[in-house]
């Protein structure tokens, strides 16, 4: 039987750079069954993760709030949040829905109806990583209880799948690979092995004596591909229980990742695209089919979407708006123009437009980046060109665009700038699996 209103699931992906997926036209076919999402659905081109890593990444989407209103920037936040803000489980319980999280547990991600987690850290010896498998274990389960529920549900996986280890199962480690990972001759690991902060971490979960980067990159692919086939099981659940007509299926991720771009290797830090780029995939009821949005969309743009989408008004000064106006072209883009954080293992922030992205540190850089940079994204889409010191009057005007917007908003708050609130130094590093989780399972 239909639910009054629509169901919602959402894919959560953790480290999904929207680049190497191939419905953004990525050389390689990595997600055959996003890609069906899309064509089923809407597809926006420029979604972006204004601030990262994982904790307020999420923190936005759940919220429909930037980082000053949650006044989580970081990713090592301590506290929950503050006790008025509501997340999407909160408010959807009050018009009826039952929820379910897979993949976080309840802290800053509060409100869900229940949490449960899966494996998803393994070592090189632990291998193969089935983390898409194992979270499946967990989620269907879960969806049939659900969907035996005379209450309209939400499905909150995050899939782990992309963030290191990358460690997926046959097929998909040689899917894109067809090299020798071991050559003597290849020394593109060198510099990941001598990068003291990560080194520890890397070489636990890759094989022992690898010298091409690219076979890393292939196993990141090969993660993409395992999940997304994975994903394809949950899916067909869906169709089986006969609840996609009455399904709205959302597809996110919380940041993108660094694979050997930019000198940051295999990790989600630093203030460039292939980190701040994400996809965002929306198909079902009241959504049109086949369409590609090219307007600028953020993180907390999430909860009012999903609230416009159930036709469910709301009290909360949300900082994201919906982007179905987007959808019906009643409006080219939800921001010309957005503040941009990092606080992981650097302390960042800056100010994106279509045109320019400019960044600072706020303290010393431990790859000894410079403290300013700027880059022209339309001729320098990969920001390889640092143009700071040669364009001084642009970083004059980003610089105050972004003083302009950190004054409004800390006024609007009450508060000062969270990122202010954290000295990371230059001494931090990830250490092993079982530290890397410890931070995660925050």
């Amino acid at each position: 039987m239909a639910s009054k209103r629509p169901n919602l699931l959402v894919f959560a992906v953790d480290s999904l750079r929207a680049d190497h997926m191939s419905c953004y036209g990525y050389k390689h076919y990595t997600t055959p069954h996003a890609d069906t999402l899309a064509r089923d659905g809407v597809l926006f081109e420029n979604c972006f993760s204004a601030y990262i890593p994982t904790t307020p990444a999420y923190t936005s989407m759940l919220t429909g709030l930037d980082v000053f209103s949650s006044d989580v920037v970081s990713l090592r936040h301590e506290n929950p949040l503050f006790p008025e803000i509501r997340t999407l489980p909160q408010m959807l319980r009050e018009h009826g829905y039952v929820s379910a999280c897979i993949g976080h547990g309840e802290g800053l991600w509060k409100g869900f109806d229940t949490y449960e987690n899966y494996q998803a850290w393994m070592s090189w010896e632990d291998r193969p990583g089935l983390k898409a498998h194992n979270l499946n274990e967990v989620a269907i389960p879960r969806l049939n209880a659900l969907a035996a529920s005379d209450k309209p549900w939400l499905l909150y996986l995050r899939h782990m799948d992309p963030h290191a280890p990358y460690l997926p199962p046959s097929p998909f480690d040689r899917m894109f690979y067809d090299g020798d990972e071991f050559d003597p001759a290849n020394e593109s690991m060198e510099p990941v092995w001598a990068f003291k902060p990560f080194a520890e971490f890397l070489k636990s979960w890759m094989p022992p004596g690898l010298t091409d980067k690219d076979y890393v990159i292939a196993q990141y692919d090969g993660e993409v591909a395992y999940m997304d086939a994975c994903i394809r099981r949950i899916l067909t659940r869906l169709d089986e229980l006969g609840l996609t007509d009455d399904t709205i299926i959302i597809y996110n991720s919380d940041h993108g990742e660094t694979l050997y771009d930019h000198d940051i290797y295999f990790d989600h830090h630093g203030l460039y695209d292939v980190t701040l780029h994400v996809p965002l995939i929306v198909k079902g009821p009241g959504v049109p089919v086949g369409k590609r949005v090219s307007g600028y969309t953020l993180h907390e743009d999430f909860v009012p979407t999903v609230l416009d989408l159930l036709d469910i008004e709301s009290d909360i000064a949300f900082d994201g708006k919906s982007v179905l106006p987007l959808i019906r072209g009643e409006r080219a883009t939800n921001y010309s123009e957005f503040y941009i954080t990092e606080c992981t293992w650097m302390r960042k922030h800056g100010w994106r437009t279509p045109e320019w992205k400019y960044f600072e540190s706020l303290e010393p850089d431990f790859h000894h980046k410079p403290p300013f940079e700027l880059y022209n994204l339309i001729d320098d889409p990969d920001e390889n060109h640092n143009l700071a010191a040669t364009e001084p009057q642009v970083v004059e005007l980003l610089q105050n665009r972004m003083n302009a917007w950190i004054a409004k908003r800390t006024a609007e708050t009450g508060r000062p700038n969270p990122i202010l609130r954290y000295n990371l130094g230059m001494n931090l590093s990830i250490g092993s699996i079982a530290t890397a989780k410890k931070l995660q399972e925050k």
